[in-house]
């Protein structure tokens, strides 16, 4: 008998935090609504692990995700609770880290190791207006990139905020939104601008390398807050290390 995700989540060698998602027979919209029934089958994954500044209060920031899969795509829903929603840079490919900011780390064949600079793994920043920057190598530089061929993003606000809102800060937060993604898995021997030859197809039992975080900034100077759902150990202090090395990811396994 397989076991709820959050129940059934335990440490693997390394001390990398272990978790499954489960397949979905009909793929969910992306369209921000979260009454998909697709989403019925997978349990919450809290972002309740403090990777830069302070611990927020719940009616600053608080949120959890879902996973489920097909062979062709991992989905992801996300509900955020967030008093004050930032998008001040119009560049996307500028200080992307310093807006509200959803990211989710995938390392394909969960390998671990650096990525800072190649596609070991990839670090995807999904900005308010929903499109996703990584930092990418292209014709012998290296730089932040879209990847509208990796990801598609969709949120819409909650009218009467989320449960869970309501049953930790005791209101209904104005800036309750969920936020539905579909991701294509790709592998290591990606070569940017160039989105079939490394796509992959999910089966039950694959293993990936796995993590999401939130930068949760209150005014235009940046983030206050970076939460995510896997404890990271800090190397010199710093916990900041998804978007450099992939080993500190938890490990993710598809299952029917």
């Amino acid at each position: 008998m397989r076991l709820p995700l959050i129940t059934s989540a335990l440490l693997i060698a390394g001390g990398a935090l272990a978790f499954e998602a489960p397949r979905t027979a009909t793929a969910p919209v992306i369209d921000g609504d979260p009454s998909d029934a697709a989403w019925q089958q997978a349990n919450w994954r809290e972002l309740d692990q403090r990777v830069l500044g302070s611990m927020p209060s719940p009616t600053d920031f608080s949120g959890r995700y879902k996973l489920v899969w097909t062979p062709a795509y991992l989905y992801l829903l996300a509900e955020i609770d967030d008093d004050i929603l930032i998008d001040a840079r119009a560049d996307p490919l500028v200080q992307y880290w310093d807006d509200d900011t959803l990211e989710i780390f995938i390392d394909e064949d969960a390998s671990g190791g650096n990525h800072l600079e190649d596609f070991n793994a990839f670090a995807y920043h999904i900005a308010l207006d929903n499109q996703a920057v990584d930092i990418a190598p292209s014709r012998g530089q290296v730089s932040p990139r879209l990847f509208p061929g990796h990801i598609e993003a969709r949120w819409r606000r909650s009218v009467k905020g989320s449960a869970k809102a309501e049953a930790t800060a005791g209101t209904q937060m104005s800036n309750s939104l969920y936020w539905e993604v579909r991701i294509a898995v790709h592998n290591d021997s990606h070569v940017y601008g160039d989105d079939l030859s490394s796509r992959v197809t999910l089966a039950a039992g694959k293993k990936l390398g796995f993590m999401v975080a939130y930068c949760d900034a209150d005014d235009a100077r940046g983030r206050q807050h970076f939460m995510g759902d896997v404890a990271i150990k800090p190397v010199d202090g710093d916990r900041n290390r998804g978007y450099i090395d992939a080993s500190v990811f938890g490990e993710l396994t598809l299952v029917e």
